[in-house]
């Protein structure tokens, strides 16, 4: 099988049921959309990354996913040192700057995740690979594989898929026990606490993050945050992903209703306030069914119920009560109190000399003990 249908094959965008009609082997572009992700950093440099399975045979038989096993496709698979050359070879050509590593499980998790290792053995070992290494856990690794692949990589993850034990049998009747399948995640704490040594790829140890199927298992959003909360303050994982379900043809989930793309947004939105700006979940608002309110952002909502009777005086507010305003963010809460030393804030204009779009925070705040008067919008500009 030629490369370039492996990849086809292979290839995460595979689950969106391309034909050969609409995917040109031969056509360069069409390729790099196969196979390219553009990722966002932690730091906000975006890189492209190599995203492809180095096998797509599967035991399992996952109800939302394309690579199940009793999904009929056709399958593919890389030897390890074909997979790690392709990578170097695309990272040398400079269509790259780094690679996912990723399979789906044939037989044996403990096997499929050698065969991860031995190609990023073979990259950064024997091709002296610089680039970025995002590895993927299998489900049921072992210890030792997990803190050795964290030697060498910049990124780990395991993908959690659903947010607690109750609810993984909505999305695969296959998955080990959901205390066995966080225990990785665990690890990861664990062996982050231990000094570095010379061969940890670049002197420290990687970040780790998950992902969960959002509406694939029927949750609440409190449960996905309730699980999310507790990455965060307990095992520092520096980032969970919701991917919204894609109902997926020839798979028990292929009739499933869309997920709205507002309550992805909303799960990242209070995703971040948890992670970032010190809030917990008491502090958002939840529907009937437990999920959050898409018409409106969280941290908004928490602004109109707390703040509204008790506006946060600019002049005179820390770090934490700064960032609960609106439109404010730690950066701008920062430069919020070095410039009030200078120059204390008297008027809305006054948040422009520092870069802040205060509009929406107007309704929340007071300077120096007064509300300050909201600027008209001029006629004919607005409607």
């Amino acid at each position: 099988m030629e490369i370039e249908e492996k990849l086809r094959l292979l290839s995460f965008h595979n689950a969106l049921e391309m034909d050969e009609e609409n995917c040109s082997l031969h056509d360069v572009k069409r390729m790099n959309d196969l196979y390219v992700s553009h990722a966002t950093l932690p730091n906000g440099k975006k890189i492209r990354l190599f995203k492809s399975l180095i096998s797509s045979n599967c035991k399992n038989n996952c109800y939302y996913c394309p690579m199940r096993r009793d999904h009929d496709q056709r399958r593919a698979f890389f030897g390890a040192e074909e997979y790690a050359r392709l990578i170097n070879n695309l990272y040398q050509a400079g269509l790259i700057d780094g690679a996912f590593l990723s399979s789906a499980i044939p037989d044996n998790s403990v096997r499929t995740q050698d065969m991860l290792i031995q190609a990023m053995e073979i990259l950064r070992m024997k091709l002296n690979f610089r680039g970025y290494l995002h590895v993927k856990f299998m489900p049921g690794l072992e210890f030792d594989q997990a803190r050795y692949i964290m030697q060498y990589a910049d990124r780990v993850s395991l993908n959690l898929e659903a947010p607690n034990a109750e609810r993984i049998p909505f999305l695969s009747p296959d998955k080990i026990p959901f205390n066995q399948l966080i225990d990785p995640l665990k690890w990861t704490r664990q062996i982050r606490r231990e000094e570095t040594t010379p061969v940890n790829w670049k002197g420290r140890w990687p970040s780790v993050c998950t992902q969960f199927v959002v509406g694939g298992s029927e949750e609440q959003d409190k449960e996905l945050l309730q699980t999310t909360s507790y990455l965060y303050s307990e095992l520092h994982l520096q980032r969970a992903y919701y991917s919204p379900l894609e109902p997926c043809k020839g798979t028990p989930l292929e009739t499933h209703s869309p997920i709205p793309l507002e309550r992805k947004l909303r799960l990242y939105q209070a995703s971040f306030l948890l992670r970032d700006y010190g809030y917990t979940l008491e502090d958002f608002c939840f529907d009937a069914n437990f999920n959050l309110p898409l018409e409106k952002d969280p941290k908004a909502l928490w602004a109109e119920t707390h703040l509204k009777e008790n506006p946060v005086e600019i002049n005179k507010a820390d770090l934490s009560r700064l960032m609960r305003i609106p439109g404010i963010g730690e950066k701008g809460a920062k430069r919020i109190m070095a410039m009030r030393k200078i120059h204390p804030f008297h008027c809305e204009s006054d948040f422009s000399q520092v870069g802040i779009q205060i509009k929406k925070g107007l309704p929340y705040i007071t300077l120096n003990g007064k509300k300050p008067p909201v600027q008209p919008a001029f006629p004919g500009f607005f409607a």
